[in-house]
C-alpha cells in the first residue's frame, strides 16, 4: 500500500511537470528511482505500531508511512551531496547521473560535478517538501494531522542537527567520545528512522501518551543499536551480504564507536596512521581490522548493541504495552541482533 501511494504521487508529479519541460520530468523520474528498491524500513515501523495497537485505516497509515519514506529519500539525497558521493548501491545517484551526463556533453569534471550536486539539492528539496504534503493527504482529522506533522517536523529538526554534528566531526582533529558519537547517530538517523515512525503509528492508532512515549524510548534504543551495527558492518561486514564496501569508512576516517574506543587503547599509536588514509590498501585495511579486534573495539561495539537491544526488549515488557504490539516489535530487536552475526 505504501508503494501504491508513492507510485500515485510520482505519477501525478511527473504529469504535472510535463508543461515545464522534459528535463524537469527527468529529474522527477530519477527521484522516483531513488525511492525504489529499499527495505521500506520506516513505513514498516509505522505499520508495526499501528497494527499492533489495533489500527484499521490502512490507507491513512500508508500515507503516513510513505511520508517517512519520502523524508528518508530527501535526507539520503542531501547526505550524498554533503559527502560528495556520486554513487549509491553501486549505481550513479542523482548527483552522479547529472555529472556523467554533463561530462558526456563535454563539460569539465569541475563543472559537471557542480551540475550534479545542484540537481541533487533541487531533488532533495522536492522530496523534503512533499514528505509533509503526503502527511497532509492522509485523510485524518485536523487535530490528528497536526500532531503527526509535529512528529515529522521533530524528526527533520533532529536529523538536521545530527547531520551538522557529523559534518563538524569530519573536520575536528580530535576523535569524539563514544557518548557524543551515539548522540550524533541518534539525532541524524535513529529519530526519523525508528522513534518518529513508531510514535506516528501509535498516534494514528489513538494510543495513550504513555505508549507513545515508551515507543519513542524503544525506537531510540533500537535505532542507536542499528547504527552501531552499521558502523561495525562498515569495517567487518561481508560486502556480498551488505552491498557496502568495508574499506570506505577506514579510508574516510569515519568517526564511529570503534574508532573512539580504539583511540584510548595502547594499539592506537600503531593504528592511527591507517585511519583516514585515503589510499589505504586492502592489506592495510585488514591490519586495521585485526587491531580493532585486538584492542577490544569490536567487542565493545557488540556489547553496546546487545545492551541497547535488551533495554528495548525491557521496554516492550512494560505492563502498559499490549501483547499484540510486543509481537509486532520483538522481530525488530531480533533483526538488529541478527545483523551482528
Amino acid at each position: 500500500m505504501v508503494d501504491a501511494v508513492l507510485e500515485r504521487f510520482f505519477s501525478l508529479a511527473k504529469k504535472r511537470a510535463e508543461p515545464l519541460g522534459e528535463h524537469y520530468q527527468h529529474l522527477w523520474g530519477l527521484l522516483e528511482r531513488n525511492t525504489q528498491g529499499g527495505k521500506r524500513f520506516r513505513p514498516r515501523m509505522v505499520m508495526a505500531a499501528y497494527s499492533g495497537l489495533g489500527g484499521t485505516d490502512l490507507e491513512a497509515a500508508a500515507y503516513v508511512g510513505a511520508s517517512f519514506e519520502l523524508l528518508h529519500t530527501a535526507l539520503i539525497v542531501h547526505d550524498d551531496v554533503i559527502d560528495r558521493d556520486f554513487v549509491r548501491r553501486g549505481i550513479p545517484n542523482i548527483s552522479g547521473t547529472y555529472r556523467d551526463h554533463a561530462v558526456d556533453r563535454g563539460a569539465s569534471v569541475e563543472i559537471a560535478e557542480h551540475r550534479g550536486v545542484s540537481a541533487a539539492v533541487i531533488a532533495g528539496d522536492l522530496a523534503l517538501f512533499n514528505s509533509y504534503r503526503l502527511m497532509e493527504r492522509s485523510g485524518v482529522a485536523a487535530a490528528m494531522r497536526d500532531r503527526l506533522l509535529e512528529v515529522l517536523d521533530e524528526a527533520m529538526f533532529a536529523s538536521a542537527a545530527g547531520e551538522l554534528i557529523d559534518v563538524d566531526f569530519s573536520i575536528d582533529p580530535h576523535t569524539p567520545v563514544v557518548e557524543d558519537i551515539l548522540q550524533m547517530e541518534r539525532l541524524k538517523t535513529a529519530v526519523y528512522s525508528f522513534e518518529a515512525p513508531l510514535q506516528a503509528g501509535a498516534i494514528l492508532a489513538g494510543a495513550s501518551e504513555q505508549i507513545v512515549a515508551t515507543l519513542g524510548d524503544f525506537g531510540r534504543e533500537i535505532g542507536i543499536a542499528y547504527q552501531i551495527v552499521d558502523d561495525v558492518l562498515g569495517v567487518f561486514g561481508e560486502e556480498s551480504f551488505t552491498g557496502k564496501t568495508t574499506i570506505g569508512d577506514l579510508r574516510e576516517g569515519k568517526r564511529t564507536v570503534l574508532i573512539s574506543f580504539a583511540r584510548a587503547t595502547p594499539q592506537w599509536e600503531e593504528l592511527r596512521h591507517l585511519i583516514g588514509k585515503h589510499d589505504l590498501t586492502e592489506a592495510e585495511a585488514q591490519t586495521a581490522r585485526d587491531m580493532l579486534e585486538e584492542c577490544g573495539a569490536r567487542t565493545f561495539a557488540d556489547d553496546l548493541v546487545r545492551g541497547c537491544a535488551q533495554r528495548a526488549l525491557d521496554l516492550l515488557a512494560e505492563p502498559h504495552m499490549p501483547e499484540a504490539l510486543r509481537a509486532e516489535l520483538h522481530p525488530v530487536a531480533a533483526t538488529v541482533l541478527e545483523r551482528m552475526r
